[in-house]
């Protein structure tokens, strides 16, 4: 499906949906298709006095006005008590000096203070009445939601209620295996290779025995001379020094894979990050570096092999990638960034001047260890063919799979909220069936760079209209002054929207960060921006997300689950789980490998549940007082079933987060 730019009037009609005012217009293309959404708060900051529009800032005006309200009152009470005592000395005065007057006491205030009264009194008048038409006092003198969207979403709920019908909300995080196939423990019942070929591996590295063989052994001294000329025909400071005297000595396992200061000064896992993947214009299938970690598809079983493969992609190789300038083409080593002492105090000052060759040399060492470990633990065609299947079904096929899942035992979803998707994710879904089922929407503010977006999609059947507004700059516009959130562009998408029954949504799906410390605060900016509006008032929210929350969580370092569930209670709302959500109701249960560059992280086979990412963590929230949740259920497999204590992903179900998916039913009114 193509998208018109919303600037050509001629080809679009700007469909507005009323949810309030200030709301952002939604561009609706001739097939009928919103395809973009102007954001609240790029047009409200080029607007005179924008700055007033700020939630905080309401609020504390909302009390200063409600405030001088209050002063105000006492001010003309006390003025006209003291003018009302003045008129009665004067007229005692007076009549002491037998002079004539009419009315003693009961006459009127002189026109000086009644003048003063009644300006104060206008003054605060106007000042009340502009908080409370921009949303702010309006709180604090009982506004309620706006009364005819509170009838409409009563009508629609009963409407709903009486013809039986049921909203079905499923959430899911999409995201899992990106580059390297061998990541994660995966479930693979079918290659019983699989676990032998990784549990040799994890023996290689924690009982290497005289397997624990000196780095000149597999990066020979031949590779690094070849690897010097070139680094001294790029221009680079020689680093033979490092060499002879240090690396070429070290153990592979003790005193190079394992050896925690190389990780903390990045010299291996850096040059991994920069040229383990690279996408490139022009194409949709991107570059790998010649590794094992990636989806590198050339011959490694020998290190011959691999060494010209990897001396030619890393120095002859022309890439052209997309940068913050436009594009450039360059060879490989170009890409490479230098390593800061700044940021990572464990390199030394002499090792930052050369970070660049050093880290080249110590990416040379690493990728030569990982191709000496597989062609010693299993024969090279068997676990080059089992890479092979695994990048098929993990990686390349990762987005179909997911696709279809989502079409074909999803598809009877009223609303999908789906977090951490990617651009080519959502082009994808737009073009097949989904995107003729589905109103999809994505975040005005999405990650390019990140690539991790939380996406809504809504069946067209049950909401006709499609997204009404997206409310997401309302939203991080709530957060508490002063205090940091860790989220990052594209984390929240909330929308507005009304179904067939009139009922009017706020919709939001959203990513918590890895410890989940954003999950609360971002439910309560969503709280907060809707009561801070009588039209977002009478919306009823659907909540779809990953929590990120745990089991056992750290104290003060990451989001207990129980203490979610407390949260999101005070705010009168339950879970698909209920108020109190079950510690152990699992929705993950990962964890990594050897095979990867951070071996901190890595679990043994019989360490995959105790020391993996086994928690609770995904959620639908919604009003206690609005809906029920029927039926619930989480799904590993993709068939709406979930296996308990199966590592996941597998080659049949594409992410490590769980499918969660919900029934719901309208709460008949007392």
């Amino acid at each position: 499906m193509r998208h018109r730019n919303p600037r050509n009037t001629n080809k679009m009609e700007l469909q507005m949906k009323s949810v309030g005012q200030g709301y952002s217009e939604v561009p609706v293309d001739e097939e009928g298709f919103p395809s973009s959404f102007t954001r609240r708060d790029e047009r409200r900051a080029k607007a005179p006095f924008s700055w007033l529009r700020s939630y905080v800032l309401r609020r504390q005006l909302s009390f200063a006005g409600v405030a001088s309200a209050f002063v105000s009152v006492g001010v003309v009470f006390s003025v006209a008590r003291h003018a009302l005592a003045n008129q009665q000395s004067m007229v005692y005065d007076r009549r002491n000096l037998n002079l004539y007057h009419r009315g003693g006491g009961g006459s009127p205030l002189p026109s000086s203070y009644r003048n003063k009264a009644l300006l104060i009194v206008a003054a605060t008048a106007l000042y009340t009445a502009f908080l409370y038409h921009t949303g702010g006092a309006g709180k604090f003198l009982g506004a309620g939601p706006d009364p005819a969207l509170a009838e409409a979403a009563r009508n629609g709920l009963a409407a709903m209620a009486t013809a039986g019908r049921k909203l079905q909300v499923s959430t899911w995080n999409i995201a899992a295996i990106n580059n390297n196939p061998f990541e994660y423990w995966i479930t693979y019942d079918e290659n019983p290779d699989y676990e032998k070929i990784m549990t040799s591996i994890e023996g290689f590295l924690e009982e290497p025995g005289d397997k624990d063989v000196p780095v000149a052994e597999v990066f020979t001294e031949d590779m690094f001379s070849q690897l010097e000329k070139r680094m001294d025909g790029v221009g680079w400071d020689n680093v033979r020094s490092y060499w002879d005297s240090d690396f070429k000595k070290r153990k592979i396992v003790s005193g190079f894979m394992k050896d925690p200061l190389l990780g903390s000064k990045r010299l291996a896992s850096m040059p991994d990050r920069i040229t383990n993947t690279i996408n490139v214009v022009g194409s949709d299938e991107p570059v790998c570096r010649p590794t094992v970690i990636n989806m590198y598809d050339g011959d490694l079983s020998n290190l011959q092999l691999w060494w010209g493969a990897w001396e030619k992609f890393m120095f002859d190789t022309q890439l052209t990638i997309q940068g913050k300038d436009g594009t450039k083409t360059d060879p490989v080593y170009k890409m490479l960034q230098p390593i800061k002492k700044a940021k990572y105090p464990d390199i030394t000052a002499e090792e930052e001047k050369v970070s660049l060759p050093l880290q080249t040399m110590c990416g040379a060492i690493f990728d030569a260890i990982l191709v000496h470990m597989m062609n010693t633990v299993s024969e090279p065609s068997v676990w080059q063919s089992l890479k092979k299947t695994m990048v098929d079904n993990l990686n390349k096929q990762k987005v179909p799979h997911t696709l279809d899942i989502l079409e074909n035992v999803y598809g009877t979803s009223d609303i999908v909220t789906l977090q951490e998707v990617s651009g080519a994710f959502i082009d994808q879904a737009r073009k097949r069936a989904l995107g003729q089922k589905y109103w999809i929407v994505s975040p005005g503010n999405m990650d390019a760079v990140r690539d991790q977006n939380s996406v809504i999609f809504l069946l067209k059947e049950s909401f006709p209209a499609g997204p009404s507004a997206e409310i997401t700059a309302l939203v991080e516009g709530s957060f508490e002054e002063g205090v940091k959130v860790p989220i990052a562009n594209g984390d929240i998408l909330a929308i507005t929207a009304t179904d067939r029954d009139g009922i009017p949504y706020v919709i939001t799906s959203f990513h918590g960060d890895t410890n989940g410390l954003a999950t609360k605060p971002v439910l309560s900016a969503i709280i907060k921006a809707m009561n801070a509006d009588p039209a977002l008032m009478a919306h009823k929210l659907v909540f779809g997300l990953d929590a990120n929350t745990y089991e056992k969580a750290k104290p003060g370092k990451q989001q207990d689950v129980l203490e979610w569930g407390k949260h999101y209670v005070s705010y009168d709302l339950t879970s698909c789980w209920g108020d109190v959500p079950n510690p152990s109701n699992y929705t993950t249960f990962n964890s990594r490998t050897y095979l990867q560059p951070q071996l901190n992280k890595a679990c043994k086979k019989s360490d995959k549940r105790a020391n993996g990412d086994v928690n609770p963590k995904d959620f639908i929230l919604f009003g206690k007082a609005d809906f029920k949740a029927t039926q619930t259920w989480k799904d590993n497999t993709g068939n709406k079933e979930y296996v308990e204590g199966m590592a996941f992903p597998t080659l049949k179900f594409p992410s490590d987060h769980g499918i969660l998916a919900t029934v719901l039913e309208p709460v008949s009114p007392s």
